[in-house]
């Protein structure tokens, strides 16, 4: 699990998020179920080239949810807290 689209999925944008980059200065990312957190670290080291101080995991369990008269579940997924160094910042929209 090398590559960095395997292991950073995607940014997850919300008001809880949000509140976070703010405050704290973390950021929260969609990430491979089978990374840990030194290969989240290096990934987001290597792409937007910032020094991240720590990163927290949680797995986030698949809601049941009912498809008309049928029951199932969506699919368990990975969530990354990344908190960088003070000074260091991430720009997803630049113009």
């Amino acid at each position: 699990m090398s590559e960095l689209h395997d292991v950073l999925i995607r940014p997850i944008f919300s008001e809880k998020t949000t509140a976070l980059q703010n405050a704290d200065n973390t950021y929260t990312f969609e990430v491979g179920e089978s990374a840990n957190k030194l290969q989240i670290k290096n990934a987001v080291q290597t792409l937007f080239e910032v020094e991240v101080e720590a990163v927290h995991t949680v797995i986030m369990r698949g809601k049941t949810k009912r498809f008309g008269s049928h029951f199932g579940k969506r699919s368990n997924w990975k969530k990354a807290y990344v908190r960088l160094s003070q000074g260091q910042s991430l720009n997803f929209f630049e113009a």
